[in-house]
């Protein structure tokens, strides 16, 4: 019986915990709910602005320091990256990648800090997939032009078309499952061990789950979001 007390607390433990809370409401309208998601977002964003801020404020031509060579290095590798993947457009698409990436892996490993990972929301995952929706078709209208963009659809052949067009929303859909499965699968496990074995277990497995795998899932959503822009766009003629 004891077992099967702790197995029941245990599951009404992780089903509050694996519920959105909401932070505060917004008293205007009706009232405006904000959720912890979002409210962990904002600091993200809040911490990621200050760090541009203090990182770029005294960035020097001839001399310069470590850090700046560091950042340098950063950015030729992300410029790198886009091009390779892109290819010829790529160069207004950087910015918009290592956004992404930057936010993705705080919001993956911000668990170390005893703070919810937003990418545990399905919703915040969600918009992600939906912003990379946009960047990817709309890049392949922008440089395809109207009639390209929907041409780019018939290839290699016109009898694969109704699996291009379901590809609009499979590919999104892949994106904001994949993050957000294992976000959330990681949450799970770590929430086991910490009911379990609540002393050692859970620092090593942190190490993994809340900063390697968390790691692993922003190169993977950066990466396909990368090779679908540079699919729909890349001159293969």
């Amino acid at each position: 019986m004891g077992g099967e007390v702790n197995l029941e607390e245990f599951k009404e433990m992780l089903i509050s915990e694996l519920g959105t809370e909401q932070a505060f409401t917004i008293p205007i309208c009706g009232g405006i709910p904000v959720y912890e998601s979002v409210v962990v977002s904002w600091i993200i964003m809040a911490v990621l602005i200050l760090a541009v801020l203090l990182l770029t404020h005294d960035l020097k031509v001839l001399n310069p320091g470590k850090l700046q060579c560091a950042l340098e290095y950063a950015v030729s590798f992300l410029n790198d990256f886009t091009r390779d993947s892109i290819g010829p457009h790529w160069k207004p698409f950087a910015p918009y990648l290592g956004t992404v990436a930057v936010y993705i892996a705080c919001a993956n490993i911000i668990g170390i800090f005893g703070l919810t990972p937003p990418t545990k929301d399905l919703s915040v995952t969600t918009a992600l997939a939906l912003m990379s929706l946009c960047v990817i078709y709309g890049a392949q209208f922008r440089y395809r032009g109207f009639l390209g963009g929907w041409k780019q659809f018939a290839k290699p052949m016109p009898l694969l078309l109704p699996i291009n067009l379901m590809e609009i929303v499979i590919r999104p859909l892949a994106l904001c499952m994949r993050l957000f499965g294992n976000v959330l699968g990681a949450f799970i496990i770590m929430e086991m061990l910490k009911y379990l074995v609540p002393v050692i277990l859970p620092a090593i497995f942190s190490l993994y789950f809340d900063l390697f795998d968390g790691l692993i899932q922003t190169v993977v959503f950066v990466f396909l979001t990368a090779l679908f822009t540079g699919e729909g766009i890349r001159d293969e003629d």
